[in-house]
């Protein structure tokens, strides 16, 4: 009977091999081929030779048991599992670099980014979305519970009377291009309506820390489309004080939504909320004391119709 209480153990299973030694070089090699399909480039990119990446190459394809590019009229083309490790290993590069920088790490699991060049500061970190509920904000909470309703569905009646005040976001070819300024975002307040005007259909512009930070930076927006869920972070950073260059300190909450255009295709919305007050671990008290005073963005509490139908009013 004790016999089925506590059966033999079976003998343990043979330890896998440890992965190459110079397996995050081998991987920029990767990414950088990818990139250019191109091994003149590639080689130029890394400061490498032909024959080290090509080794590293070589390396990855054996240990990972598929094939990654294929030659064609002398152009290096990905594979399909070459297309489907891809994202992997951006991630791997982006994750690696910015760990070493001490640029990202995690608080309770949610993800704090941080970096700081020149006068330019950026500090990011991810909130649990509950924290919507018992935030002073109305209107984040009215733009949480309208998200809801509508379904994501960014043309619902249930949706336009938060729509204003959004930013909102189509991923083409890799970048997310602006598509619309509410007229009463915090874009069009803090740049004026000309600028905002001026920006659509451009890309969201790349972070001054480097191309990885940029990476995680971005990957909100990616993970929001993909999951299609909704994200809160609170920011710190620096943004031109137009018409001059100088920068000026500006902190504020940051909601992402997932969201449908009438055609189906996905999209992203982003409330902004400046706030004189962030939970960001780490950040210097000095930094929020230079703040300008805030002003709360305008919404009237008959606006919001879904929180007057839960407090029954």
């Amino acid at each position: 009977m004790n016999q089925h209480l506590n059966p033999k153990p079976e003998a343990a299973p043979d330890k896998l091999p440890p992965p190459p030694a110079l397996l995050f070089e081998m991987i920029r090699s990767f990414v950088t081929l990818a990139a250019t399909l191109n091994l003149s480039h590639a080689v130029k990119d890394l400061s490498s030779t032909r024959q080290t990446v090509r080794r590293h190459i070589s390396t990855l394809e054996e240990e990972m048991g598929a094939q990654l590019f294929y030659v064609d009229d002398r152009r290096y083309q990905l594979t399909a599992a070459g297309e489907a490790a891809l994202p992997g290993a951006k991630d791997i590069l982006a994750r690696g670099t910015t760990w070493l920088r001490g640029q990202v790490s995690s608080v309770g699991h949610l993800q704090l980014l941080k970096a700081h060049v020149g006068q330019w500061d950026f500090y990011q970190e991810q909130q649990p979305i509950g924290r919507i509920w018992k935030d002073p904000s109305l209107l984040l909470r009215e733009t949480f519970r309208a998200w809801a309703m509508s379904a994501g569905e960014i043309e619902s009646p249930h949706f336009a009377h938060v729509r204003p005040f959004l930013i909102i976001y189509r991923q083409t070819e890799g970048a997310w291009i602006c598509v619309e300024f509410g007229q009463k975002s915090v874009y069009v307040n803090w740049f004026g309506q000309d600028y905002a005007r001026s920006s659509i259909g451009r890309p969201i512009s790349q972070m001054p820390a480097g191309e990885e930070f940029s990476y995680l930076i971005y990957e909100a927006f990616h993970e929001v489309e993909a999951t299609q869920i909704a994200r809160l972070d609170h920011v710190f950073t620096r943004m031109p004080r137009l018409p001059s260059d100088s920068l000026a300190p500006v902190a504020y909450q940051r909601l992402i939504l997932s969201g449908f255009f009438p055609d189906g295709s996905p999209a992203v919305m982003s409330l902004i909320l400046p706030v004189d007050q962030v939970r960001i671990t780490g950040l210097d008290p000095s930094l929020i004391e230079s703040l300008d005073p805030v002003t709360p963005i305008a919404f009237d509490p008959e606006d919001a119709i879904f929180e007057r139908g839960i407090l029954g009013k």
